[in-house]
Order: C-alpha cells, then sequence, then structure tokens
C-alpha cells in the first residue's frame, strides 16, 4: 500500500496519469528503480519507442447547428487534431446496412470536392486504409460509420494503427448518425488530441543468486492508461511485485528471479513484446533459460475474485484461450493449491494472451498469473464465492478517471499478493518437471471447484482493443 500511495502521488502531481510516453510514467519507474537499488539490486532500464496516442477531449461532430450524441461519436486512435467546418459527402455508400467496399479504392473519390468532409461507411477495407485514400482525394476531416449490420449499429471504436497515417482528423460514428448525416450540407468535425511517436522503458532486476538456465521470470506493467492513475490497474501488480522483490533481497534462491515492471501495455503489451522480440533477435538462449513467466495485471479490483489463468485448458475453449504451452497447467495449479492451502475459493479467467504473457506464450514459454478482475460483471456465483455484490463490475472504475487509491480492496490485494510470494516462492525454489510438478500439485490440495470469469485482461487501451478495420 505505501507503494500504492507513491503511484497515485506521482499521478497526482503529473496531470492525474502515469501513462507510459509521460513525466507520470517517468515518476513511477524512477520511484521503482530507487526501491530496487535501495534493497541491493542492479536494475536495469531498457528503452524503446512507441506510438503515443491521448485524446485531450472527447471528439465532436454538428451538423446544421446540432451536435451529434456523444454516445455516437469515438475519435479513431492516431487520428490527427483539428477543427474542420466543411460540405460533408458521402463516398460510395447510400446508408443501408451492409458491409461494402466505401472508400478503400481511390476510384471511389471520382468527382470527390477536395477541403469536403468525406462520409464513409465501415466495410471492405482497413480504417487506415479508407483514412488515407480519403486524405489522397483532398478530404479535410473523415467520418466512418458502423455498416448498420445485427450487433454492428452502435458507434465504430477503431485504430489508425499508428501515428502519421492520416494528417486529417479522423472519426468513428454510430450507422445511425452516419444515416443522419447523408442529408446534411455542412459538418463541424473537431479532434483534439496528440499522436506521436514517444520514448519509454521497461526496467528489470533480477536475484543475485539462482541457477539463470532456470530463470523464473515476474512481471507488471507499470504504465497506466491516459485517463487516470491506474492504482488497481496496473499499480495492484506493480506494488506486489516490488514488495516480493524487496522481501527476497539478498536471499539464496535455486532458480534465478527475475522482475520485469513493463512499459506501454495499455498500449498494446509493447514493454514486453519488445524485450521478447529483442531477446529472440539478439539473444535467444537468454530466452530459452526462461523457465516459467508469472503476470500479475489488476490484483486489487473493489468487487473481487480471486481468478487464475486457465493454463490447462479446462475452463474455456479453444476459441476463448490461447494455446497454452507445456508447463502453463502446472503454474495455474500452484495457484489453486495456494488458494486451498489457505482455506480460499479460487476461480479461473481466460488464457488468452490479453497481457504482458502474451508474448511468452508464443514463444513457447510457460506461464500463468493472477487477476481479480475488470469490467466484466460479478456472478451470483462469484459473490457467494469471493464476496462482494452480484450484477456488477469487478473494477466500477476500470480505465477510468476514478481508478485511485479509493479502488483498491486491501483485503483481496493482500489475499492475491500472499499468493503470488507463495508461488513466486515455490518455483524459485524448483521449477522441475513442470507437467510432473502440476500432477503433483494436483494432489497436495483440493480447492474448491474453481468458477469461471471470461473476461480477461490487456491489452487494454483502448488503442489495442479498438478495430482497424
Amino acid at each position: 500500500m505505501r507503494h500504492l500511495e507513491v503511484f497515485q502521488a506521482v499521478a497526482h502531481a503529473n496531470d492525474g496519469n502515469r501513462a507510459s510516453g509521460t513525466p507520470g510514467y517517468r515518476g513511477s519507474m524512477d520511484y521503482v528503480l530507487g526501491r530496487l537499488r535501495a534493497a541491493g539490486y542492479a536494475p536495469r532500464v531498457q528503452d524503446f519507442s512507441f506510438p503515443f496516442f491521448r485524446e485531450i477531449r472527447p471528439a465532436t461532430v454538428a451538423a446544421g447547428g446540432t451536435q451529434v450524441a456523444a454516445e455516437d461519436v469515438a475519435v479513431m486512435t492516431y487520428s490527427a487534431s483539428g477543427t474542420v467546418t466543411a460540405p460533408v459527402r458521402a463516398v460510395d455508400t447510400t446508408g443501408e446496412p451492409g458491409a461494402g467496399t466505401s472508400g478503400c479504392a481511390a476510384e471511389d473519390f471520382a468527382g470527390f470536392p477536395a477541403g469536403s468532409v468525406a462520409l464513409l461507411q465501415r466495410g471492405g477495407c482497413s480504417f487506415a486504409d479508407k483514412a488515407a485514400a480519403a486524405q489522397a482525394a483532398g478530404a479535410a476531416a473523415v467520418l466512418i460509420f458502423n455498416t448498420g449490420l445485427p450487433g454492428e449499429e452502435d458507434v465504430v471504436t477503431g485504430t489508425l494503427g499508428a501515428p502519421g497515417v492520416a494528417t486529417v482528423p479522423v472519426v468513428g460514428l454510430s450507422h445511425a448518425a452516419g444515416r443522419a448525416l447523408l442529408g446534411a450540407d455542412e459538418v463541424t468535425v473537431t479532434v483534439e488530441a496528440v499522436s506521436e511517436q514517444r520514448e519509454t522503458s521497461n526496467v528489470l532486476a533480477e536475484t543475485g543468486t539462482g541457477n539463470p538456465e532456470r530463470t523464473v521470470m515476474v512481471g507488471a506493467h507499470l504504465d497506466s492508461v491516459p485517463e487516470g492513475a491506474g492504482i488497481n490497474d496496473n499499480g495492484s501488480g506493480s506494488a506486489a511485485i516490488l514488495a516480493v522483490a524487496e522481501a527476497l533481497a539478498g536471499r539464496v534462491v535455486e532458480n534465478r528471479l527475475r522482475f520485469a515492471w513493463w512499459g506501454a501495455e495499455e498500449f498494446g503489451l509493447l514493454g514486453s513484446r519488445h524485450y521478447v522480440a529483442d531477446l529472440k533477435a539478439n539473444d535467444p538462449a537468454t530466452l530459452a533459460a526462461v523457465a516459467l513467466y508469472l503476470n500479475f495485471d489488476m490484483i486489487g479490483s473493489p468487487n473481487y475474485g480471486r481468478f487464475v489463468y486457465d493454463g490447462d485448458g479446462s475452463a474455456f475453449g479453444p476459441d476463448v484461450s490461447a494455446e497454452a504451452p507445456a508447463g502453463s497447467a502446472a503454474i495455474e495449479a500452484a495457484f489453486h493449491a495456494h488458494f486451498g492451502s489457505v482455506g480460499l475459493a479460487s476461480g479461473e479467467t481466460e488464457f488468452s494472451g490479453r497481457s504482458d504473457y502474451g508474448p511468452f506464450i508464443a514463444e513457447g514459454v510457460p506461464a500463468g498469473g493472477l487477476f481479480t478482475g475488470a469490467e466484466g460483471i460479478k456472478t451470483a456465483e462469484q459473490a457467494a464465492l469471493f464476496g462482494g455484490r452480484a450484477g456488477v463490475g469487478y473494477d466500477f472504475c476500470y480505465h477510468a478517471r476514478c481508478d485511485d487509491l479509493s479502488n483498491i480492496d486491501v483485503q483481496g490485494l493482500d489475499e492475491m499478493t500472499d499468493a503470488a510470494a507463495a508461488v513466486i516462492l515455490r518455483f524459485a525454489t524448483s521449477t522441475g518437471d513442470v507437467e510432473e510438478v502440476g500432477r503433483q500439485l494436483r494432489t497436495a490440495a483440493a480447492p474448491a471447484p474453481p468458477v469461471t470469469v471470461d473476461q480477461g485482461h490487456g491489452p487494454s487501451n483502448a488503442a489495442a482493443r479498438r478495430q482497424v478495420s
């Protein structure tokens, strides 16, 4: 909690957030580095560049003096900023429900008056391709509305993929809002955002003892979303592994422990992706020496559940879960065994690759970890097992400004940090044959049958989760 108090203070002093590429992230990183050095570690900073995006104010679209409802408008991630008032021209669309190819080809813009706002319908190609074609035809701004097909009536939330794809404002609309603009003469489009390449860093520290050929990696993302301080997401995981690292400082362990605080997770797991890709390209022996990876992303949710990643695939099918490298089942079993040993029920969450373990399992590294829930809704069964309120979210402040110190359940954080410490120490002592470890753990403890949660976490920001087409 003392670590979380510092993260909150850092956010308070830096525009309310700790997002990668901002002074708030640098302040969080400096604090972690200072604590690690004081504990006797020699931490390493790994720098990398990444595409940064932040919406300063919600995008707006107005026609005929009437502003389109806020819920029908969403800026495209990596849109350029600007205010444009100009005639609006539909491009290869009548607005009828359907997924056509509006704006996908240069010929769609034949006769398009330069300086106008292009009104396009979703479908046929990526949003980036539509925006680039419209801009090449002289569009001053681009509006892309949804197809209107079942399940595709709401506002389009999309990404252009990277800064600089378009140098004009690009905004998504609901199908109804798009159709309403077909009859408009002129629109005003306003986007106020920052879209650019920035620098950020990972922080890495490892024990001075332990077999480096059997390295146990422990990670949590240190960054918040730009919208808030990110004290649960993911100050909670970052603080927990920092506390564990401090507790283990100077201790002799059998297997090397390497702790990682990842940058730019909220922009698409970019820190962990960079780390794994760098090892794969430049130091494959070090990557091969990683015996397993443990991930802690959101472990203090106010309406929490005790969820363990479904490493054995028993709770979620292949349509939901990623393929689990051999040994992931043993990691899952270790967490369930711990909870069972202290009389606490545990459940399972999808092993989808949607947090920083994703790049590791893509290279065949066994992985697992803990999660207390994000925007998903707690069921009555889960409330009976874990306490809390059924029918509401695990974290009502997920990706919001209110994710501050008041958004932490201290008891839940304590239970999950204890579990993290126990399993980290277990594997620091012995990784062994991970499949055999899994079988042994299943017979050593018999926790209550786990319940599932079908909502994972990460890549957790809008840029990472939004559609590209």
